[in-house]
């Protein structure tokens, strides 16, 4: 009997047949597809033909098809939706892996094979794009390690299996923190919650089985909790809990293995002729080197941190004058900036957030996407892999674009955050596919299921990446989509950011979950008002993380990345009542894989573009300027990665934007 997961799926669009996949199905679907592509590589790297582009790089880009899709399955419901079961198979599949891949970047026929096609580079008659691909190709298995021999080689394939494990360690270990810990509220200490906080405490507190309301460590319901909740006490134990995941000695502490990921990676980098990590890592992106990193961050945490220095003595005097002595705390922060922004916008979160209802804020996405880019999304009635997950084709005059499924809610099975992934990224070679795209968040549940306005930017923002993947228009998987430089890849999600802003959406789709009610005009205006207050809390966590990761991977790898982090917040004068966004131990950007490892700074680099990026519209017909959008799909959205990330920003706009739109857009005054 074939194994379902490798099975020709007979399905809708051929999504993944979740419901006849057992966890059972995964090992041995697994051990099949890891042989078939190791087939598939001997059988290219030992073509009696001479090397061409065809027989060994578009070879290359065909092979791995059933790999590709038990893994896009596995790693789908691992971080979505987990389980002990799961867990396991990801501790057994992420060294397997990465010993499987470093075979092939080791392979010295095959690399032989792309440095023959490369050296022919001028000779060959090859489209820009098969160019890119080739040079792409040669590239990746360089910085592999392919050129490696002996000792050295050796040692490479130690150091990326044991990165594969400790990754999985780290995410699992945060998961767990996160899953475990929960706060029991009495009835009296939902005093003083607005009514979708107590909802939210409540709807968590029966998925905990705990016998009444409880806070958990979701973001979206432990910051409204330390917003609203007037219990400083309470409040100072969820902050705790919040910032130690990771951190909390026993099997589940991190601290350890932020440790041993960084000294690998410095390991690495040297062994491939690199003085520290981060010099091999910016190598590739926009930025290109950590001096540039560290000037972009730094001409924001000036202003950034006079802005907090000086709401920090107008928060504290607010917490004075409630009888509380003694220094504003970051368990304090939050709560008082929300009764402040109260006091100076009228501005309520309670108030606001019946205008927010996610099924609204899901269709006012989809609007934005219907008028700039044409593309009409209709549900499907198709088993996903968990009911809270919902699927939609997409369509434009008519025609196949992608299928989109999102899965909104949180639940302990899920890891924290929000992300967007592409289980089958489009190509047209060697066969057509049309993208299937996942946006996954961690939106708190309820009837009907109400968004923060950070909810709803989120919203917005993981549908951006998702619109980069499903408008790619270009032939190769390997540059499809979101495959770009990391400091690129998120100026897609954060321009789309802008559409949840325009007046007009919010108009058309802010509607009250009771009366069904527009949003009144004098809330709508109070709203884009405030769009930038705090941002000086927010630019500082955010610059904070960004620098600690610069710093970690800039030079020798710290033996006590804690005593590191410490330091470098210490030398930038971090005001004692923000925390970094993502302290070290449950920092999963930098160390749950190498994604964003000494790449943290890259939402920013992409926010000066993304800024500059929005201003191209209202320079001219607005929002929805048709010119604008279309060039935005052709230059940005439908390349993928098929030329350089700077050259695609040139083509769209004509020009690289300086960081003054950044702090324009962030309301933030230089000093």
């Amino acid at each position: 009997m074939t194994n379902p997961t490798l099975a020709d799926w007979q399905t809708p669009f051929q999504i993944a047949p979740f419901p006849q996949i057992d966890d059972d199905d995964f090992a041995p679907a697994l051990e099949q597809a890891l042989a078939a592509h190791a087939a598939q590589i001997d059988a290219i790297a030992g073509d009696a033909e001479p090397p061409s582009f065809a027989n060994t790089v578009e070879a290359l880009e065909a092979a791995g098809e059933d790999l590709d899709k038990v893994l896009s399955v596995f790693f789908t419901v691992a971080g979505a939706d987990s389980n002990p079961k799961r867990e396991e198979l990801q501790r057994e599949f992420s060294p397997r892996l990465a010993a499987h891949y470093s075979e092939i970047s080791a392979n010295k026929a095959m690399f032989r094979r792309i440095a023959a096609v490369w050296d022919q580079l001028d000779s060959l008659d090859l489209t820009e794009e098969q160019q890119r691909v080739l040079m792409l190709t040669h590239r990746n298995f360089v910085r592999a390690g392919a050129a490696l021999e002996g000792v050295d080689e050796a040692r490479m394939k130690e150091i990326k299996a044991r990165l594969a494990i400790l990754g999985t360690e780290f995410t699992q270990n945060l998961l767990a923190d996160e899953r475990d810990w929960f706060m029991k509220l009495d009835e009296g200490d939902l005093d003083g919650l607005p009514d979708f906080v107590v909802d939210a405490a409540r709807a968590a507190g029966e998925e905990k089985d705990a016998g009444g309301p409880v806070v958990t460590l979701s973001r979206s319901l432990i910051v409204p909790f330390l917003q609203f909740s007037p219990r400083r006490d309470l409040r100072e134990t969820a902050y705790r809990a919040w910032t130690a995941r990771g951190a909390n000695g026993g099997e589940t502490d991190n601290r350890a293995i932020a440790a041993e990921i960084l000294s690998l990676r410095e390991e690495r980098a040297k062994l491939l002729g690199y003085a520290n990590f981060a010099d091999y890592k910016l190598e590739t992106e926009m930025a290109g080197t950590p001096d540039r990193v560290r000037d972009l961050l730094m001409q924001v945490w000036e202003p950034a941190k006079a802005q907090a220095d000086a709401d920090a003595q107008v928060l504290t005097q607010m917490m004075q004058a409630d009888g509380v002595n003694g220094p504003l705390k970051a368990w304090d922060w939050r709560h008082y900036a929300e009764k402040r922004r109260k006091a100076e916008h009228d501005l309520d979160e309670a108030a606001l957030k019946p205008y927010l209802q996610l099924d609204r804020m899901i269709e006012a996405s989809f609007a934005c996407a219907n008028r700039l880019f044409g593309l009409e999304f209709k549900p499907l009635d198709v088993p996903l892999y968990h009911p809270d997950c919902r699927a939609w084709e997409v369509t434009r005059e008519g025609e196949h674009v992608a299928v989109f499924i999102g899965d909104y809610f949180a639940r302990g099975s899920k890891r924290s955050g929000a992300w967007c992934s592409a289980m089958r990224q489009q190509a047209k070679y060697p066969k057509v596919q049309a993208p299937i795209v996942i946006n996954v968040c961690n939106f708190a549940k309820g009837d009907p299921a109400l968004l923060s306005y950070d909810d709803a930017r989120t919203l917005f923002h993981e549908f951006g990446h998702a619109l980069h993947q499903m408008l790619s228009n270009v032939t190769y998987e390997s540059i499809s989509g979101t495959s770009v430089a990391r400091d690129f890849v998120e100026l897609p999600s954060q321009l789309y950011e802008h559409w949840l802003e325009v007046p007009e959406v919010l108009a058309e789709f802010a509607t009250h979950a009771e009366t069904g009610a527009p949003m009144p005009k004098e809330m709508l205006d109070k709203v884009l008002k405030a769009a930038n207050f705090d941002m000086g809390f927010q630019t500082v966590e955010y610059v904070a993380s960004a620098l600690v990761d610069l710093a970690f991977h800039d030079g020798a790898a710290p033996d006590d990345p804690m005593a590191k982090q410490a330091e470098v917040l210490a030398e930038i004068g971090m005001p004692h009542a923000i925390g970094m966004r993502h302290a070290t131990p449950h920092f999963a950007h930098v160390f749950a894989g190498d994604g964003y490892s000494s790449g943290y700074y890259s939402y920013m680099w992409s926010e000066v573009m993304d800024a500059d990026a929005f201003a191209a519209f209202e320079e001219v017909g607005g929002a929805f300027d048709p010119e604008r959008a279309k060039a935005l799909e052709e230059n940005i959205l439908s390349t993928g990665g098929s030329k350089k990330a700077e050259e695609l920003y040139l083509a769209f706009r004509g020009r690289l934007p300086g960081v003054e739109a950044l702090l324009k857009g962030r309301g933030l005054v230089a000093a």
